[in-house]
């Protein structure tokens, strides 16, 4: 795929030029206040979309779509919980944080308890932020090495230090500045993607009757009230899981609570999470609901036997040519095959005989399945041709979509989104991570200076730029075998249920003390650890595991340690 010259002037005109503005804007940051929260005057729409734009990351765009593609519109469950979270953020949390007047979450760990407990609350979210930033920059990265076929570690260095600088550079004031630009690219390009999909569906299918058939083919079942743990995403998982997923992100994660914490006031910051309480759900199902016409759209068009077409074709072009060859013709002929059973079903549905058209739905049902036969064996083959390949192809669909089927100058636009959501997300991410570092590490050894106010912004700095460095090294050397989305949301699930406990103990048990919170939480993180490896169970109940288990073994240890070992409240 090479890029047209109007999507190179689209994609570094958008890109250059929101890094740009944020930094030139907050050039000036030269107070540690300022560059830590942002200005006071912040209202809650920017603070609203800060918030929005820290989690929509270059992977919502990327894998979502992806994964409405394959698995349909479920995993929207996953976010039955935010909502209520998000409630719960607002009435607990925000108060007690702009009450102390605190730079971090953490800080009220350590008022609240002691310094071991502050320590350990910052290094789980250094830990499991750390690596997540990694897998931020990774997805940007894919996206320009698809595209452009440059190298994948050049691409993920490139991306990454683009990110630093500016970030580096204006601080909290730079990535709330800079996101409200990008989250509007952002939702330009998906809702043009939207309409250019639609108007490539065939001219008597339309919306509805893509929703017809993408439903008829099982992509559509947004709600699963089965109590089964081991399936991924359900109702329970999403409403319960997902709940103290929120909670936990939205009330004890850094690079959330960096974005609402300095706002103009209590209620602008309120009123900033109630509008992602309000848009969140909407927004994924949308974007769910675009990967499941990106679906239906390759029902009728020649359809990739394997999506990440540059991992397929290097193996390929190797010893195993014939192989390859001949899946490619099976997938090819079965694609035909179905094509004929859809067509069959559309009539049938058409004629009013029920029978006929149930019986026309199992057919193509079974062709679908054929196809998808076919495509578990490309993997396969990818496999027995190299073990370390990359068999996981989901992340590649839309991106697929976009490089061969959109107008020149839309390309570009909607690289420029996922890459614009890369660099947001990124932003808050290193943004929380150096401040994390310098108020709940350096400041607890070397206390920062209090008439060098350029001292301690270029610590933060420093900070910031090191765990940039950081994240490109893990994107560098990790290897995702998960979707995206997922790998991401796994990586939280396994510490956010232990953080999130350490607040709770912190807000509702006033009798508990730093020691006992401090080895309950260990011991809860352990147990997280331990049965992560051990169970096969949707991943969204660890969160809600790993908060009960810190809650009884910090409540259990208060009550088994001599008094003098242990005090309660001192915050």
């Amino acid at each position: 795929m090479t890029l047209s010259l109007l999507d190179w002037v689209v994609l570094l005109g958008t890109m250059v030029g929101i890094a740009a503005y944020g930094a030139w804007r907050t050039r000036h940051t030269d107070h540690l206040d300022t560059y830590l929260k942002g200005t006071k005057t912040t209202g809650w729409f920017t603070i609203g979309i800060s918030v929005m734009a820290t989690q929509a990351s270059a992977i919502t765009f990327l894998s979502i779509p992806g994964q409405g593609f394959e698995s349909g519109i479920g995993f929207v469950q996953n976010y039955f919980g935010l909502p209520l979270a998000l409630i719960i953020v607002c009435a607990v949390f925000l108060p007690i944080y702009r009450r102390l007047g605190v730079y971090t979450a953490y800080e009220y760990l350590g008022q609240r308890f002691d310094a071991k407990t502050r320590l350990l609350g910052a290094g789980l979210f250094l830990l499991q932020r750390g690596l997540a930033a990694g897998v931020t920059i990774y997805a940007p990265a894919i996206i320009l090495s698809t595209v452009l076929g440059w190298r994948l570690d050049f691409t993920i260095i490139g991306t990454g230090l683009l990110v630093i600088v500016y970030t580096v550079t204006g601080g909290s004031a730079a990535v709330s500045l800079t996101q409200k630009w990008q989250m509007g690219v952002i939702f330009a390009g998906m809702v043009t993607a939207f309409f250019v999909l639609l108007s490539k569906l065939p001219d008597d299918l339309g919306f509805g009757g893509a929703a017809h058939l993408a439903g008829a083919l099982g992509k559509l079942e947004a709600v699963d009230f089965s109590f089964d743990p081991s399936k991924r995403y359900t109702f329970w998982s999403g409403l319960l899981g997902g709940l103290f997923l929120s909670l936990s992100y939205f009330g004890t994660d850094q690079s959330q609570v960096q974005r609402y914490i300095g706002g103009a006031s209590l209620r602008e910051s309120r009123l900033g999470l109630v509008f992602n309480a309000l848009l969140k759900i909407p927004m994924q199902f949308f974007i769910l609901l675009l990967g499941a016409l990106v679906f239906v759209f390759y029902q009728f068009q020649p359809a990739p036997v394997f999506y990440n077409r540059a991992e397929w074709q290097h193996y390929a072009a190797g010893p195993n040519a014939a192989e390859f060859r001949a899946i490619e013709d099976r997938h090819a002929a079965l694609h035909v095959v179905k094509q004929e059973k859809i067509a069959a079903w559309r009539s049938a549905r058409t004629s009013g005989d029920a029978s006929a058209e149930t019986a026309a739905r199992a057919a193509m049902v079974a062709a679908n399945q054929a196809t998808d036969a076919v495509r578990a064996d490309a993997k396969k083959a990818l496999l027995a041709a190299d073990p370390r390949a990359a068999v996981k192809d989901s992340d590649y669909v839309f991106i697929s979509f976009i490089v061969s089927q959109l107008p020149s100058g839309v390309v570009g636009l909607l690289i420029a989104v996922m890459i614009a959501a890369a660099l947001g997300s990124k932003a808050s991410e290193l943004n929380a991570l150096g401040t994390t570092s310098t108020i709940d590490l350096w400041r607890q050894f070397r206390p920062l200076a209090a008439h060098d106010e350029g001292r301690n912004v270029r610590v933060a700095k420093w900070f910031t730029a090191v765990w940039g460095i950081f994240a490109i090294g893990f994107a560098l050397f990790a290897g995702f075998a998960e979707n995206l989305i997922e790998a991401i949301n796994i990586l939280g699930s396994i510490f956010y249920g232990v953080v999130l406990g350490l607040f709770l103990v912190a807000f509702f048990f006033k009798r508990v003390g730093g020691t006992a919170v401090f080895w309950g939480a260990v011991a809860a993180q352990l147990l997280v650890f331990g049965l992560y490896a051990s169970l096969s169970i949707s991943y969204l109940w660890y969160n809600l595991i790993g908060c009960a288990a810190c809650i009884a073994f910090s409540s259990l240890l208060q009550f088994l340690l001599p008094k003098n070992m242990n005090h309660g409240s001192h915050g």
